[in-house]
């Protein structure tokens, strides 16, 4: 199944996809014309149209953005293990003709994740002694994190949850009352970190439905949303959304996942400005990344694009030692040293906090810089 949707897919390139709407859009339109003889604009592609159409093979993302199907070489046991996904909002924005772009870096599958490195393992951050009840981590103290879904719009290839067992672990509609349970006998429990996968890939009924009930537990007094799909699929957010995510006496904030400034584009300011509007905090946590963002020109491009964008640099995060990664891999000397460069040149308000996880500590790790 997965060869033949390659074969299909590598054929078509973006013009020809341009082509292919255009005629689709000509056959919906032709018998639909209006009094005065106009033919009506056809409406964009809602979000879930864009997933379900999002790039899967190899060959097929190489042409979308101009190179030769075999320009780079890509692992076949890779994919197997964790298949590759980018819609094309997100193609878009890589620059064409460039194998070395730093958002096709982050997807496409390379030949580099069948080495086996020392410490790189399937559980990095040893989540499968964390599970609370089925659905929820407890890994920090006074916080609670739901593993709400294991969908995602895009697969990041340095992923820390990419052999996550999600069948297992997310929380199913079934789970839900046992989680929410869990949480509402908790009082200590002030925070609520919705994860996954990543939660924005729920429909808004299946998502309201969650905030609502966590809104409703008296000592909750934060909800947190971990997500990128604002970014890699801004179509996801609307202003109907954004306003129902606001609960009287709670504190409602998007931590973004943003690894380059090329990753934002109009779309995504758009986006995030209807959580703004809502009072919505937004902050951005990245991955430091070999070949994506290693450099003191691309850190500062970020963090001045997020800051224009609204959302605040928070954290810097060094990669976490997942199976199949290693190759993104930057040492902690050299990340110090990018961002001692970084306060260097710029306000202290634009120069994220330099940190990584360890299994088994309260906190994120804080490193020198």
């Amino acid at each position: 199944m997965l060869r033949r949707l390659c074969l299909n897919q590598s054929l078509i390139s973006k013009n020809d996809y341009a082509r292919l709407f255009s005629a689709f859009a000509l056959i919906a339109t032709q018998n639909h014309t209006t009094q005065n003889g106009t033919r009506p604009i056809m409406p964009p592609l809602s979000w879930q149209a864009q997933l379900a159409r999002a790039i899967r093979c190899p060959e097929a993302l190489l042409r979308y953005v101009g190179l030769e199907a075999g320009a780079l070489g890509y692992s076949q046991k890779a994919l197997g293990a964790f298949p590759l996904r980018a819609p094309h909002a997100y193609a878009d924005r890589m620059q064409k003709g460039d194998p070395e772009d730093p958002l096709l870096r982050q997807v496409f599958p390379f030949r580099a994740e069948e080495q086996d490195a020392p410490g790189f393992v399937a559980d990095p951050l040893g989540e499968a002694g964390m599970r609370a009840v089925p659905g929820l981590l407890q890994k920090y103290q006074g916080r609670v994190l739901a593993i709400t879904t294991g969908a995602c719009a895009i697969h990041c290839r340095y992923c820390f949850r990419r052999h996550f067992p999600y069948q297992d672990a997310a929380m199913t509609r079934a789970r839900l009352g046992q989680g929410l349970a869990a949480i509402t006998a908790d009082k200590s429990i002030t925070e609520v970190i919705l994860s996954g996968g990543d939660p924005l890939s729920l429909s808004d009924g299946r998502l309201l439905d969650f905030f609502d009930a966590l809104a409703a537990i008296p000592h909750i007094r934060r909800i947190r949303f971990h997500t990128r799909l604002p970014i890699v699929l801004p179509a996801r957010l609307s202003a109907g959304l954004a306003a129902r995510l606001v609960a009287p006496g709670k504190t409602v904030i998007f931590v973004l996942h943003i690894n380059h400034a090329n990753e934002i584009d109009e779309a995504v300011i758009a986006a995030v400005a209807l959580l703004r509007q809502a009072g919505i905090l937004l902050f951005n946590q990245s991955v430091l990344l070999r070949g994506v963002n290693d450099s003191v020109a691309r850190l500062i491009a970020l963090s001045e694009r997020l800051t224009e964008a609204g959302i605040a640099p928070y954290y810097l995060h060094l990669l976490d030692p997942v199976a199949g990664a290693a190759y993104y891999a930057v040492g902690p000397a050299r990340a110090t040293r990018l961002i001692k460069a970084m306060r260097a040149k710029v306000s202290g308000y634009l120069v994220p906090r330099l940190a990584k996880e360890e299994s088994g500590t309260p906190g994120k790790t804080l490193l020198p810089g």
